[in-house]
C-alpha cells in the first residue's frame, strides 16, 4: 500500500480512530489495552504490507519469531560467548535470508558469465520483498543490542513484532533501533494534539515532497537517461541535479510521511534527513542524509572494524569498505557498489582535509563567511550529483558515457521536451522547497510552522494541497521501495 494511493486515505483514518477510540478506551476496562493497541497495531501492519503480497507476510512474520527467540536465548546465555554465539546465528539467519531474494540471482549469473557456464536451473527467479533490507537490518540491530548490553531482552512477542512491523517505516524507514522504539510499544501511550497535528503538517510536507516535486522530476531525469547520447552537456548537467532532486524529495518525502504518521499513534521516530543538500562539505553531507541507515552502518560495521586501532589508514579503509558495503545494502548491481566506493573515497578525502580546512578558514577569517560557505554547499552538491550517476544509471558503462557526455556532447542547449506548465510548477516547487527548509533548518522539519500567524500557515496549507491535487505528478511507487 503506497502512502500516496486512495487505499492509503482511507487506510490511515480507520486505523487511526480504531487505535484511539476503540483499543485505548473501550477495551481499556479490561486492564489490558496496551497489549490490544500492540497486537492491533501489528495487525494494521500485516494488513498494510500484506497489500503488495500476502506471501511474505510469512518471511516478516518468521524474521520477528527468530529474532524475538534470539533476544531470550542471548539474555540468558551463562556466557558472553554463548551470547555472543546466538547473535552470530541470529545475524546469518536474517542475512542468508536477505542475500538469498537479494544477491544471490546477481551473484550466481555473474559467475556463470564470468566463467561461460549457464544459468539453466541455477537461478531462484524470486520477488525481491518490499522493504526487506530495511526491517533486516531493524532486527539485526535489537540481537546486536541485546548482546552488547544497551537493551535488555523483551518478553513481551506481541510488543516486538509490533516493533518490526510498525506500519509508517515498515518499507523504506527509518531504520529504527530497538533502543529508542521498543520502549514506546512497552508503556501505555496517551494521545497529543500538539503533535498529531505537527504530524500532519509534516505528513503534508512529505506528500508535497513526494507528489509535486519527486514525481514531476522523474519526467525529465526519465527523459534525460533513458537517451543520453543525444543530449547536450548542459541538459545531462540539468539531468542529474534534478534526479538528485527527485530521490532526496522521494525518499525524505516518504520518511516524513512516516515520521508524521507515528506521531499520530504517540510513536516518536528518529528524524531520518537533517536538509542534506545545504551541507558544507562530504562528510557533513552524510552526517544529515539518510541518518538511520548512515549510523546503523557506523554502529554496527565502522566501529566494530576499527576496533582500538590508531592507524589513520585503517581506518579510511574501514570506511572506504562501509560505504562500499551500504551501496551493496541498495541494490544487487555494479553501480550500486561503485556508487557506494564512490561515497566511500570522498567522505574519506572530506574528513582528511578536515583539519586542514579549518586552519585554512581562520588564516583567511572565512568562519561564518555568507559567500565562502555557499560556496562550499554548491560544491558539495555537485559532488553529491555527479556520484548519483551510478546510482540512476543501469549499467557501469552507461555512468561512465553519461559523465563523458556532459563534457564532450557539446554543453549549450536545452534538448529537452519541455512542457512549460510542468515546468513553471517543477520550479516553483523545487524554490518552495529550498526556502521553507532554509527557514526551518533548525527545526525538526521543514514545515513545523513554529511562530507563524495562523493566517500564514492556514494559506500555505490551502496552497500546498492545491498544488498536491492538481499539478502533482504522475502517482508512481517510492524510489527506496526496490530496496
Amino acid at each position: 500500500m503506497l502512502f500516496n494511493s486512495i487505499q492509503f486515505a482511507f487506510f490511515l483514518p480507520i486505523v487511526f480512530l480504531l487505535y484511539w477510540y476503540v483499543f485505548e478506551r473501550f477495551i481499556s476496562k479490561s486492564g489490558h489495552q496496551l497489549r490490544w493497541q500492540n497486537a492491533f497495531i501489528v495487525v494494521a501492519s500485516y494488513v498494510f504490507y500484506g497489500w503488495w503480497d500476502w506471501r511474505f507476510l510469512l518471511l516478516i512474520a518468521f524474521t520477528s519469531l527468530c529474532s524475538w527467540g534470539s533476544g531470550l536465548l542471548i539474555g540468558k546465555a551463562e556466557t558472553h560467548k554463548k551470547a555472543r554465539t546466538w547473535t552470530t546465528l541470529n545475524i546469518v539467519l536474517n542475512l542468508g535470508i536477505l542475500a538469498m531474494f537479494k544477491y544471490y540471482d546477481f551473484f550466481v549469473a555473474e559467475f556463470a558469465q564470468l566463467f561461460h557456464i549457464s544459468t539453466d536451473g541455477l537461478l531462484l527467479n524470486v520477488i525481491l520483498p518490499v522493504g526487506i533490507s530495511f526491517y533486516t537490518f531493524q532486527a539485526l540491530s535489537y540481537s546486536i543490542d541485546v548482546c552488547r548490553g544497551k537493551i535488555e531482552p523483551t518478553k513481551d512477542i506481541v510488543a516486538f513484532f509490533a516493533f518490526i512491523s510498525f506500519f509508517p517505516q515498515l518499507v523504506a524507514g527509518p531504520i529504527e533501533r530497538a533502543t529508542n522504539l521498543l520502549p514506546q510499544f512497552l508503556k501505555k501511550r496517551e494521545f497529543n494534539y500538539d503533535t498529531a497535528v505537527d504530524g500532519m503538517r509534516q505528513i503534508l510536507w512529505g506528500l508535497f515532497k513526494k507528489i509535486v516535486v519527486a514525481d514531476n522530476c522523474a519526467v525529465y531525469v526519465d527523459q534525460v537517461f533513458s537517451n543520453y547520447a543525444s543530449h547536450s552537456g548542459s541538459t545531462l548537467l540539468l539531468g542529474i541535479i534534478l534526479f538528485a532532486f527527485q530521490l532526496y524529495c522521494d525518499f525524505s518525502g516518504y520518511s516524513d510521511i512516516a515520521i508524521g504518521t507515528a506521531k499520530l499513534f504517540g510513536i516518536k521516530l528518529m528524524r531520518n534527513f537533517n536538509n542534506p543538500y545545504f551541507a558544507t562539505s562530504f562528510a557533513d553531507y552524510w552526517k544529515r542524509n539518510h541518518i538511520s541507515l548512515t549510523t546503523w552502518f557506523m554502529d554496527y560495521v565502522y566501529y566494530p572494524m576499527v576496533g582500538g586501532s590508531d592507524k589513520l589508514l585503517y581506518w579510511n579503509f574501514c570506511m572506504i569498505v562501509t560505504f562500499l558495503l551500504s551501496g551493496m545494502w541498495h541494490g544487487a548491481g555494479w553501480t550500486f557498489m561503485l556508487w557506494g566506493l564512490y561515497q566511500g573515497v570522498f567522505i574519506v578525502i572530506s574528513m582528511n582535509l578536515a583539519k586542514p580546512r579549518k586552519r585554512f578558514e581562520k588564516k583567511h577569517n572565512l568562519k561564518g563567511n555568507g559567500v565562502y560557505e555557499w560556496m562550499s554547499r554548491l560544491v558539495t552538491f555537485l559532488v553529491v550529483c555527479l556520484g548519483l550517476v551510478f546510482f540512476r544509471s543501469e549499467s557501469i558503462s552507461q555512468a561512465f558515457a553519461y559523465l563523458v557526455g556532459i563534457v564532450d556532447n557539446g554543453f549549450f542547449g536545452l534538448s529537452l521536451s519541455v512542457k512549460p506548465k510542468l515546468s513553471l510548477t517543477l520550479l516553483l516547487g523545487i524554490a518552495m522547497l529550498l526556502v521553507m527548509e532554509w527557514v526551518s533548518r533548525d527545526e525538526e522539519h521543514g514545515f513545523s510552522m513554529k511562530g507563524r500567524h495562523v493566517l500564514f500557515r492556514w494559506s500555505f496549507y490551502v496552497m500546498i494541497v492545491m498544488l498536491i491535487v492538481f499539478v502533482g505528478g504522475q502517482p508512481a511507487p517510492f524510489v527506496y521501495f526496490q530496496f
